[in-house]
């Protein structure tokens, strides 16, 4: 049957206002003033509008905080929720309908496409930026995929979690932490400065203690050298409260103040000890010599936190230096004018004998001329024979006194020599060999106990002297009541050899012994002598940097002891 105009016109005008339904409902879909998705079919889009069933899940959609997106099978968005929306800064018209990867930089499109795919096949999640449609700053969000189906349609849902405040609190905790763990720190560091500084206050008072208690002047500086303590020695020392720097400088002696800081700024600069001498004045206006001493105290990492130094009394001690340091010139004037004396002694003793040999000479000419003009002495009277008798021993005794006295000269002359190792043994056999006939005459019994190896730094001929000179007076001075019983003996001493002569003669007091060695000294009267041998041996020992002394007991014996140079 064939359609009228009437029927054209009514098709026609149902038409028109399904066309009118169907464009409200699209700008209702697109504004989202009506649930409903828009689906690409085989016939073309379709519009689905959700059932009321599923109004209460799409109201809760719209309430999260978090974006949520559905897209189509090419990537289209069928629908986004507000909260997406308002953080992309776009409307809903702008979002709607449009690919998704619009918003996606172009740098991570390949990771999308991943993910996609993904999503697709099974359950996906990731990270990703998206871009805001303002202002083109990107927005970190935690993207969660899943396939959902509508009407028979299969669509991807996605739910964004904008992550930018979780990675803006992580760095805040991260900030946070850090200064938790510089504030954890601070906190030890104040915590051990405090322990420290009770430390060092309960030590401050044990030595304020300790130094309060000890006899001198006790006080402490710190690292640079500032005064912190002084203890009670030194208020009573200058009789004043106040320990002021310039106070205390004012005590020093002028002279001595500037070498005092001078030292104990070179402690300060060099960390070492500190030792200097000066004078501090007393509350009697008295300077005292005083000895300062000092030494750094230091911590567990070696650093000085103070000085710890005493001053102590040496007034009477410097003193007592003074008057050896006065008592050693004088004697070093003595010693020199005692050179002089001595030099000059030996010039005349020098000019003495060699004058005198002369005029001695011409006395023995005369009297041998006087002998040969008097008559046979056979027939001179007994007084004229008994003069020229003692002339003639007087002559001989003068001649050998001045031959004697020519000795001690060229002793002296060869004082400084350099001396040469000798061996003790040999030359005390060539002594023994000289005196045999002495020996055997008086009786006398000569033990030798020495080494053979010993050996003495010494002049030979002048060791030679020394060892006859003291073997002949042993035998000389015997006791007469008694046989000489001669013992010579050696041995090491330290950097000497101790050489010793001991005998059973005579004896000596003690008063001989001060004079024994003296020029000219004779104890004994009916021996024959001159005085001058143990001079000699005594002048020859002390050349050679030795020593000579007698040990003796009158009618008992002597040991004479000389100390030689090894």
């Amino acid at each position: 049957m064939t359609p009228t105009a009437a029927d054209l016109a009514r098709e026609n005008e149902e038409l028109r206002h399904q066309l009118r339904e169907a464009e409200e409902l699209i700008a209702a879909v697109r504004t989202g003033a009506v649930d409903a998705l828009a689906i690409h079919g085989a016939d073309g889009p379709r519009i689905f509008t959700l059932e009321s069933a599923d109004h209460g899940y799409r109201h809760l959609v719209e309430q999260m905080s978090e974006g949520a997106v559905l897209l189509a099978a090419d990537g289209f968005v069928l629908y986004c929720n507000a909260a997406l929306a308002q953080v992309l800064g776009c409307p809903l018209s702008d979002i709607l309908g449009h690919a998704f990867t619009d918003f996606i930089p172009a740098e991570y499109q390949r990771y999308w496409a991943e993910l996609w795919q993904q999503g697709w096949a099974t359950q996906a999640r990731g990270e990703l930026p998206l871009q805001n449609c303002l202002d083109k700053v990107l927005r970190p969000f935690s993207v969660s995929m899943n396939v959902l189906t509508f009407s028979g349609t299969s669509t991807l849902a996605v739910l964004l979690a904008d992550v930018s405040a979780r990675l803006e609190i992580s760095s805040i905790r991260s900030v946070v932490a850090k200064q938790n763990k510089l504030l954890d720190r601070k906190n030890e560091e104040l915590v051990r400065q405090q322990a420290a500084h009770q430390a060092a206050e309960r030590t401050a008072v044990e030595v304020s203690r300790v130094l309060e208690g000890i006899p001198q002047i006790a006080w402490t500086a710190d690292a640079r050298g500032e005064t912190t303590f002084l203890n009670h020695r030194w208020f009573d020392y200058v009789g004043e409260p106040a320990i002021t720097p310039e106070q205390i400088a004012s005590r020093i002696h002028p002279d001595d103040f500037r070498p005092a800081m001078q030292s104990w700024e070179k402690s300060l600069a060099t960390q070492e000890p500190l030792e200097l001498e000066c004078r501090i004045l007393n509350s009697r206006g008295e300077y005292r010599w005083m000895l300062g001493r000092a030494l750094p105290s230091r911590n567990e990492e070696g650093e000085i936190i103070q000085w710890i130094g005493t001053y102590t009394d040496i007034h009477e001690h410097k003193l007592a230096q003074e008057r050896v340091a006065q008592a050693h010139q004088l004697l070093h004037d003595n010693n020199e004018e005692l050179t002089r004396v001595n030099i000059d002694l030996d010039s005349f003793i020098y000019t003495a004998s060699h004058d005198l040999k002369g005029p001695i000479t011409n006395i023995e000419g005369l009297l041998e001329a006087l002998a040969d003009e008097l008559p046979v002495k056979n027939l001179l009277p007994g007084p004229v024979s008994s003069i020229l008798m003692m002339l003639d021993k007087s002559v001989e005794r003068f001649q050998r006194t001045i031959e004697q006295l020519s000795d001690v000269a060229k002793l002296q002359r060869e004082h400084g020599l350099a001396s040469t190792p000798v061996l003790l043994a040999p030359v005390v056999r060539d002594v023994s060999l000289d005196l045999a006939s002495m020996l055997r005459t008086t009786g006398a019994q000569l033990t030798v106990d020495l080494a053979d190896q010993l050996t003495v730094r010494f002049l030979e001929k002048n060791l030679r002297s020394l060892v006859y000179n003291l073997l002949n007076n042993a035998l000389k001075y015997r006791a007469p009541e008694r046989v000489p019983q001669v013992t010579i003996r050696a041995q090491p001493d330290g950097r000497y050899v101790r050489l010793t002569v001991q005998d059973n003669g005579l004896g000596i007091d003690p008063a001989g012994q001060r004079k024994l060695f003296g020029l000219f000294e004779r104890l004994h009267s009916h021996v024959e002598g001159s005085g001058i041998g143990l001079f000699m041996v005594k002048k020859m020992v002390e050349n050679a940097g030795g020593r000579i002394w007698v040990e003796s007991e009158l009618d008992v014996g002597s040991a004479f002891n000389v100390l030689l140079p090894q």
